[in-house]
């Protein structure tokens, strides 16, 4: 049995260790409001655009452009958004799993990372890691979006990779986050449900060539940055949830320890009886 020293010991180490998780808590929760706040004031922007260009797309006819159509190189891009941080349960993990744990071979992957702990994590897997844009997720911002998907679509275009990939956590509410895989080049076109009308066929102007050229590099920026402002809730409300877990079970094992130490101390106190009694009744 441990001595009431290591107890006391153990439970001061605990009750310290406490105070950081809550803290922590209190951090992540001030931060959750505020990317929760933004994720909901995007989300209708981006799921909109994501269905005007499906629907645009649908009603395009047969039409070809590199965008729609995979590249020649066997090289697929895989955008990955994780934390700088950990201590947020298993959100970082839950992402790297999607990647390790595709079809994907990982000798035809490049993995544009943002966010040191996914960087770490596939680097240590032996995945190729094309960019880390870390710094970006601390305060995403549109601009940042778009230089990451510049760069992304000019590797598509020069054949450096035929697909492109986004994995990231989407942003359901607080206690509840999504990982997610997502195809974004080349962008298919889904059929299976057909409006009234469908049949009506999209005119462009001055051509389609050159205004899918504007549209769709604008169009995944816009799903980067909506991908990037969820990510970021997610992960805050993740951290939140396993610092709250953490502080209850601090206060489950500081019980425990109290139960523990009194115990001992009245086993300490009953032996200091015994042995006083004990010597009273020699002297006698």
């Amino acid at each position: 049995m441990a001595s009431m020293r290591d107890i006391k010991r153990r439970k001061s180490s605990i009750q310290s260790t406490q105070q950081i998780t809550k803290a922590m808590k209190l951090v992540s929760t001030v931060k959750l409001q505020k990317a929760k706040n933004r994720a909901e004031e995007t989300n209708p922007y981006f799921n909109y655009m994501y269905q005007t260009v499906s629907s645009m797309l649908k009603r395009s006819g047969t039409i070809t452009h590199p965008y729609l159509k995979a590249g020649a190189s066997s090289k697929k891009a895989v955008v990955v958004i994780t934390s700088n941080r950990g201590l947020a349960g298993g959100y970082n993990s839950n992402v790297v799993k999607l990647v390790t744990e595709s079809s994907f071979k990982k000798e035809d992957l490049l993995i544009y990372a943002i966010g040191h702990k996914g960087a770490e994590a596939l680097g240590r897997r032996g995945y190729t890691i094309a960019s880390d844009d870390s710094d970006v997720i601390e305060a995403p911002v549109y601009e940042d979006a778009a230089q990451i998907c510049s760069r992304v679509l000019k590797a598509f275009q020069e054949e450096e990779i035929g697909e492109i990939y986004l994995a990231y956590t989407h942003f359901k509410n607080t206690v509840s986050h999504e990982p997610r895989l997502m195809k974004l080049l080349p962008m298919e076109i889904d059929t299976s449900e057909d409006q009234g009308d469908s049949n009506i066929l999209m005119n462009y102007e001055p051509n389609d060539e050159e205004a899918l050229e504007v549209i769709i590099p604008k169009y995944i920026t816009s799903l980067f940055y909506g991908a990037l402002v969820e990510a970021v809730a997610s992960e805050n409300g993740a951290r939140m949830q396993a610092m709250d877990s953490a502080t209850s079970n601090a206060e489950e094992m500081i019980s425990d320890l109290s139960l523990k130490y009194n115990r001992a101390r009245q086993g300490s106190i009953t032996q200091e009886l015994t042995e006083i009694i004990a010597g009273a009744s020699a002297i006698s």
